[in-house]
């Protein structure tokens, strides 16, 4: 009965957990990627003296004090939940990545001080001083998140440190933390991710204007600058996923496994697109020959190590897994192909495309990008399962033994539920306030609802 109880509780402080990062995460991509496009308009109106340049950063500027706002909500209850949900986890391990989170405090302050002086000086510092003092936001930003996801690699590829006894004797956290091969890859794919969920929402946001046939030179500008930042990202980002891939691979062959549904140790293993997991096999699903072995080893007689290697209880939930790596693929694969047919048509016409259809598919690659982002930290954190210090801590090791967690988590779903209507209502807000002088249109306007590509 108790080991029952105490299931319960991890079950639920897992589920905890998943909340808090669904809800933060697409928040964090905006803290890496937004303050960049922010001072990019507002830097081409240093350089032309435009004033629609000025007007759009003045205007994305709120947008990026909403969402910090939001940011430091849910990035203060993760803080939190990492002592209260699992408290030996950070009791054992904390001397190892103290460091990281030590930094990323400080990198919140110092963006939360500055976006201070950025959007309170628009009328009160010169031009440039005013552009200037964005340049910590950005820097923050991502340093912030490089804290974090290095301690997340760490997690996935424990090294530099002695644990005895069920004890950390000896670290050294700066070796730990960015000496880690596994986690160079991580920050890389969540960096180009930043860019690519920041790029596609706000160019979403745009692309209904245009379909509603509000499209001035004000609009077509905003949706101009994310929507090329996302093109550009997107294509990179599968060679990135390359390479991440290859990495878990040679570091953790048992989710490599569990991504793609490898029941047995095989050479020249086959990769499977669609179908379900069940008793060692993929069934339903469409198999192409030795394209595992050559994606994960860049050889198609190379050895691919299956989920038989390890028993049951130290294998990851494979279905879960499966197909949140699947759709993160697919999702990607999509946004790769909308970018491409973007940056063809921009090179070829030198101009925005004109058919509806585009703009149509680019809101779908808004709500798109977050699935992608989502599913991706669910293939990362599911499928290190049981484990949350990769071979050293079991995650049902590290719950807490509190009783109140169902209490905690249905509060704590209330909170995100305001959260989530009250910046909603404070971006429509923004929306609808009205340009105060809008930027003159030229003259050579293409309305994608009246001509095609």
């Amino acid at each position: 009965m108790t080991e029952m109880l105490a299931q319960d509780y991890l079950l639920e402080a897992r589920q905890m957990q998943a909340l808090s990062f669904v809800v933060h995460i697409p928040l964090v991509c905006f803290g890496i990627a937004f303050p960049a496009l922010v001072l990019f308009v507002e830097w081409r109106y240093l350089r032309t003296g435009d004033e629609l340049y000025r007007t759009l950063a003045r205007r994305w500027s709120k947008v990026l004090v909403a969402l910090f706002a939001a940011g430091v909500v849910t990035g203060t209850i993760l803080s939190f939940e990492l002592g209260l949900l699992w408290p030996n986890f950070t009791a054992t391990f904390g001397e190892v990545f103290g460091l990281g989170f030590a930094i990323e405090g400080f990198s919140f302050f110092l963006e939360a001080i500055f976006i201070g002086i950025y959007v309170y000086g628009w009328d009160r510092l010169s031009p440039r001083a005013h552009f200037l003092s964005g340049l910590p936001i950005a820097v923050a930003g991502v340093v912030g998140s490089f804290m974090v996801i290095a301690v997340n690699g760490w997690m996935n590829h424990p090294q530099h440190f002695t644990f005895e006894n069920g004890q950390v004797v000896q670290a050294n956290a700066a070796k730990a933390l960015f000496a880690n091969s596994f986690f160079w890859h991580e920050f890389v794919h969540m960096y180009i991710a930043g860019f690519i969920v920041t790029g596609f929402v706000v160019a979403a946001a745009y692309a209904v204007y245009a379909l509603r046939g509000r499209w001035g030179r004000y609009e077509r500008t905003a949706f101009a600058v994310p929507m090329t930042v996302a093109a550009v990202a997107a294509p990179i980002q599968l060679l990135v996923g390359d390479w991440a891939a290859r990495e878990v691979a040679k570091e953790q062959p048992v989710k490599l496994a569990a991504m793609e549904g490898l029941g047995q140790t095989t050479k020249g293993a086959a990769l499977h697109l669609f179908g379900w997991y069940q008793n060692g096999d993929v069934i339903w699903g469409l198999g192409i020959p030795k394209l595992l072995s050559l994606l994960a080893f860049h050889d198609i007689n190379s050895t691919v190590q299956g989920l038989d290697t390890v028993p049951l209880e130290d294998q990851p939930p494979v279905n879960v897994v499966r197909y949140s790596f699947q759709s993160m693929v697919y999702a990607g694969s999509i946004m790769a192909l909308v970018a491409v047919l973007f940056l063809y048509l921009r090179w070829r016409k030198g101009r925005l495309p004109a058919s509806p259809w585009f703009y149509r598919a680019v809101v779908l690659c808004g709500p798109l990008s977050v699935i992608a982002l989502l599913s991706g930290w669910i293939t990362t954190e599911v499928g290190r399962q049981p484990w949350v210090v990769y071979g050293f801590m079991r995650t049902e090791e590290a719950v807490t033994g509190a009783s109140g967690i169902p209490v905690g988590y249905g509060v704590l779903a209330a909170v995100y539920l305001g959260l989530v209507i009250a910046v909603v209502w404070v971006l429509v807000r923004l929306a609808r306030v009205p340009l105060a002088e809008p930027p003159e249109d030229d003259v050579d306007t293409v309305h994608p609802l009246t001509h095609a590509e």
